[in-house]
């Protein structure tokens, strides 16, 4: 109990800008969905006490990460842990790409892992971790040809592009609420190479652990899933599970956001075609010169948010807080931010072609 509640304790300190909701402390939606991830988990996780100051949007994010990565389905773990790890590098979330990348160590290889982890996707050795990998780093780039026609079927279409979906919206927020890197810096390559092979192994039973679709469902209310998410109709509790999550964000994000910012980064995502807007942040005071004033703040933080979360810094994130300094507020613009990219990356493979049998 004591070595828990210090590793509680350890956890909750990686959580920047907020204050996490301590397992202790926690009541209603927020302790249920604690309960879940513990018991499924053995330790509430730092992108879970993260998003605690919102309930909506921790549960949203939960059943999302639940039942698309984390229940046992028709596509292997590995597969998933390979799309999350790319996804992550996509979006260049050091903290995930660690995660994600210490699962493949036990579910694939060291040498497969470290091959994603360097953006050097063709150098995977498995053929069909390899084409899931390709297809999840440029997942994001619709007129990419792995796009256009994915190496995976119509059946297994729903668990892939829901984890892919799931760590459009997931990398965003760990950018913004977590440290830059979940394995030490000051480790060298060798010592990096071995503190994750240990970690992997702690990490084993928990992957290879079967769990039942469809638990998380319980925590927000159903939905009708849109069109925009056609792509997870073959599998009833990924569907479920995709509806019920953006109907909470969408509400979260009428709650978070003026309508202003809000059509503003739709209009911006309306023209997006996955490309990165470089280092320098002219583009965002570009667009946010049309917002009243008393909008800006939170336009700048949306758009760095949807664009370029890792360089979203105590500045900006201070500059919103002079005018929202509750954590509910913050939580809630950042988690519509990132949804409403993960739902446009979603949208994308809606029209798109399997190349893989059906079967």
């Amino acid at each position: 109990m004591v070595a828990r509640r210090v590793i509680s304790s350890v956890l909750q300190r990686q959580v920047k800008y907020v204050s996490a909701v301590p397992p202790t402390a926690a009541t209603g939606l927020v302790d249920e969905v604690y309960a879940q991830v513990a018991d499924e988990l053995r330790v509430v996780i730092p992108p879970v006490l993260a998003q605690s100051p919102s309930p909506p949007s921790l549960a949203a994010y939960w059943i999302l990460t639940r039942e698309t990565l984390i229940a046992s389905g028709r596509v292997q773990r590995a597969h998933k842990e390979a799309v999350a790890a790319a996804v992550s590098v996509a979006n260049i979330c050091p903290y995930c790409v660690d995660m994600h990348s210490i699962g493949l160590y036990e579910l694939s290889s060291e040498q497969d892992a470290e091959a994603i982890v360097a953006d050097r996707v063709g150098e995977v050795a498995d053929p069909t971790l390899r084409a899931v990998a390709d297809w999840a780093r440029v997942a994001h780039q619709p007129d990419e040809p792995a796009v256009r026609r994915p190496p995976f079927s119509a059946s297994d279409r729903p668990e892939l592009v829901g984890v892919a979906v799931t760590f459009h919206y997931l990398t965003r927020m760990v950018n913004v609420f977590l440290p830059g890197f979940l394995v030490p810096r000051k480790l060298g390559p060798n010592a990096r190479i071995r503190f994750k092979h240990g970690l992997s192994r702690v990490m084993n039973p928990l992957l290879r652990e079967r769990r039942s679709p469809g638990r998380a469902l319980a925590l927000l209310h159903d939905a009708p899933l849109p069109a925009d998410a056609a792509w997870a109709r073959g599998n009833p509790v990924v569907a479920a599970a995709v509806a019920r999550s953006f109907a909470a964000l969408d509400a979260v994000g009428v709650r978070a956001l003026s309508p202003a910012v809000r059509y503003l980064v739709c209009q911006r995502l309306s023209t997006w075609r996955g490309e990165q807007p470089g280092l320098s942040r002219e583009w965002c005071e570009r667009l946010i010169a049309g917002l009243p004033e008393a909008d800006r703040a939170a336009g700048r933080l949306a758009l760095l948010t949807v664009f370029a979360s890792h360089q979203v810094d105590e500045d900006v994130v201070a500059e919103f807080r002079a005018r929202e300094p509750g954590d509910a507020a913050l939580v809630e613009l950042v988690a519509w931010a990132s949804y409403a990219a993960a739902r446009q990356v979603g949208a994308w493979q809606v029209k798109t072609e399997s190349s893989a049998p059906a079967g």
